[in-house]
């Protein structure tokens, strides 16, 4: 087979099929933004205490004064309440021992009209639910990377991408209706599934069909800045929908309005030429040369990460344990990440590809560990670290999108990339346990994320380097990128 950059040159960088395909993608992984941090406003803890009932339950009422007019006569703590004496007067006389509370909890309606905590009274002694949710979610992002790959490069990016497309808004409206925690739990499992499938399996599906320069271009300023996008609405939608059931509605519609698209994004023509699909293969070229109004050549082919994931995700989830407005904090760090996927973009093919990883990771590291120096009062000093760390993992997320598929060959990229993608979701997974260490000390989130990103850095380093390289096609050729790095071409095998 004849090298496929080669034989679609003629197609140009930035015709009409090419910034279709790069817009029709980035809008696809707007949904994949705020679906993996949702849960900061799906299963936020409001302020609560405990509920205190009079004599007055009698007639079928209770007393319970206003939220923020309660005083610390109520109980010591969130968790407990001062005994309620035997008789009864109004208002409510209480002991001067303890006790749990025994009649539920009250929560502040001042952010949310209600949350999966609100819902289902996931606080105190059940309070370890809510990051075993957060958790589930990753467990079924660690499954649908491993899956996904393996699917995709069996049946096809696009039938693989356009199921999970559909799949995983679906899924979100059925979590909705969730009337257990079990049944909510079991739904954010499969909604992980859907959504990080999704968004690998765009990745490649892009990647495959574009040349060196516009697969730049599609991994920053089309599939990365689609993310960040999603992920800066979020805020905006939770500040106007404060009810968790109706805000996971809202995140289901943007991704089914995409669903007309499959008459406009074909298969990869590189994975069809791997399976001997040699017609199809053509025929999206040809199709494409038309859209781009160039003439086509009579013949176009001859038949023959852990950490850096754990720190990213893991910075954002902890946007709870922050100062501030929560959705001024959510909205900052969406900011900032669509700004660091834009200056990486610039800067990506201006040094090699494992110092640029090194570089940003270590920074990263580098700020995290420093917050152990700053005096707990000094509440914004930790915001500014905070968002320092998270300037050098967004970029080095987003540069790994770019740098591990340019790492496998067509044969088993979205496999290879699946897999890796595993790997990071186990760190996902354990992320949001490591946001609930926060509750007891701020420092602790900061020190794990920090040390990981330091350790994902030194690694980086042992990665070679592929820039100004092809696509690899065939496993055969690894040897020559590992050997020659930015020398290697196809070539040399035909």
């Amino acid at each position: 087979m004849s090298d496929f950059d080669e034989a679609t040159s003629f197609l140009g960088d930035y015709g009409a099929f090419q910034n279709l395909i790069i817009v029709l993608l980035g809008l696809s992984a707007i949904p994949c933004g705020y679906m993996s941090v949702i849960v900061v406003f799906v299963s936020d803890t409001p302020e609560h205490h405990c509920k205190v009932w009079s004599n007055s339950t009698i007639s079928g009422a209770h007393v319970e004064p206003p939220f923020h007019e309660r005083s610390s006569w109520i109980g010591p703590d969130s968790c407990s309440r001062y005994k309620v004496r035997a008789n009864w007067t109004v208002p409510v006389e209480l002991a001067n021992s303890t006790e749990e509370c025994v009649d539920g909890w009250f929560y502040s309606t001042e952010r949310y009209t209600a949350t999966i905590v609100s819902e289902w009274d996931l606080v105190c002694d059940n309070a370890w639910k809510v990051p075993f949710s957060t958790s589930l979610f990753f467990v079924g992002a660690l499954f649908g990377s491993f899956i996904s790959g393996h699917l995709s490069d069996r049946f096809g990016r696009k039938p693989v991408f356009f199921f999970t497309l559909v799949f995983t808004p679906v899924t979100a409206l059925i979590q909705a209706t969730s009337f257990s925690w079990v049944m909510f739990c079991f739904f954010n499992c499969l909604k992980g599934v859907g959504m990080i499938s999704n968004y690998l399996t765009s990745l490649i599906l892009g990647a495959e069909m574009l040349s060196d320069s516009a697969r730049v271009s599609y991994t920053f300023l089309g599939h990365s800045l689609g993310y960040g996008l999603g992920y800066a609405l979020l805020p905006l939608f939770a500040y106007f929908i404060r009810g968790w059931r109706m805000l996971l509605v809202a995140s289901a519609i943007p991704g089914l309005l995409l669903v007309p698209t499959w008459w406009l994004i074909p298969e990869s023509p590189r994975w069809l030429l791997q399976k001997g699909r040699v017609d199809e293969a053509e025929l999206v070229i040809r199709n494409a040369a038309k859209r781009n109004r160039v003439a086509v050549p009579e013949v176009l082919f001859k038949a023959g990460e852990m950490s850096v994931a754990m720190v990213f995700h893991g910075l954002a989830l902890n946007t709870s344990n922050l100062n501030g407005n929560i959705y001024l904090n959510c909205f900052i760090y969406a900011a900032i990440d669509i700004v660091m996927y834009i200056a990486t973009w610039l800067l990506v093919n201006r040094a090699p590809r494992p110092i640029v990883l090194f570089s940003s990771m270590m920074f990263c590291g580098i700020m995290l560990l420093i917050i152990m120096l700053v005096p707990d009062d000094m509440h914004l000093m930790f915001q500014v670290l905070g968002l320092l760390g998270r300037i050098g993992v967004s970029a080095a997320y987003s540069f790994m999108f770019l740098f591990f598929p340019e790492l496998f060959p067509t044969v088993v990229r979205t496999m290879g990339v699946g897999v890796n993608s595993t790997g990071a979701r186990l760190g996902t997974i354990l992320s949001p346990y490591v946001i609930y260490l926060g509750v007891f000390s701020k420092i602790l989130p900061y020190l794990i994320f920090g040390t990981f990103s330091i350790i994902a850095a030194v690694f980086s380093m042992l990665l070679p380097d592929t820039r100004n390289c092809q696509l690899l096609d065939l496993i055969s050729q690894l040897p020559l990128l590992l050997s020659k790095g930015n020398s290697y071409s196809p070539d040399a095998y035909d």
